[in-house]
């Protein structure tokens, strides 16, 4: 049990942190980048370090990708109706894996997973209104803007997405083809809005895009 004063704070902010101090004796997961996460019935993933993507496949057998699992955010079969659903590690990631009845019955745990699954539900939101920009142009920086908010970091030269992705990937976030996201991404580039790094990650430069404030979406 967490102590009374623990308990109180225990927020959206920290609490991934609190409950591996708190459960240190629980096992951890690590697993590679690429990996295929492993899903159960009744259990639930916190992710503690690393990216994950999430997936389904469409009625034609395509992949689509429909989130992005960070750290703090529970992600696992008892929080989807989502069929088939698939966790690929975009980074080397630590998971702490809960049972679904060990949830149930503890009201602390329950409300940092309650609020994580807000952040996801924003997350969608997102997704799905950017989603639906008729400029497909707006819409790639919409997303890019998105991933800087959630896992980017601040470099001498702008803000750093924290995470590899291909123009594949992000084709398939944003409802663009792989052609014209590659074509497009030029575009910026030219237009000095981002760079690319020698580790090929994303830069984005513009002061219009990296205002602090947490994300409005």
């Amino acid at each position: 049990m967490l102590k009374t004063q623990e308990a109180m704070a225990f927020t959206g902010k920290n609490w991934c942190q609190i409950f591996e101090e708190q459960y240190q004796e629980r096992q951890t997961y690590a697993f590679s980048k690429g990996d295929n996460i492993p899903l159960y019935p009744h259990d639930i993933w916190i992710v503690c370090r690393g990216i994950l993507q999430l997936r389904t496949l469409d009625c034609d057998g395509n992949e689509a990708i429909f989130g992005l699992a960070f750290p703090e955010i529970p992600f696992g079969l008892p929080l989807t109706q989502i069929d088939p659903y698939e966790v690929i590690a975009l980074t080397d990631v630590v998971l702490i894996r809960i049972s679904q009845l060990e949830l149930e019955q503890s009201p602390v745990l329950a409300q940092g997973v309650l609020l994580q699954l807000n952040r996801r539900l924003q997350q969608a939101e997102a997704l799905l209104v950017l989603n639906h920009h008729r400029l497909v142009s707006k819409r790639l920086q919409a997303l890019l803007l998105l991933l800087t908010r959630e896992i980017g970091e601040q470099t001498p030269d702008g803000n750093r997405i924290r995470v590899r992705l291909t123009h594949q990937q992000i084709a398939d976030l944003t409802g663009i083809t792989r052609v014209s996201t590659t074509r497009l991404l030029r575009i910026l580039q030219k237009e000095g809005w981002l760079s690319i790094d020698k580790t090929r990650h994303f830069v984005i430069h513009s002061s219009v895009f990296l205002d602090p404030s947490p994300p409005a979406y």
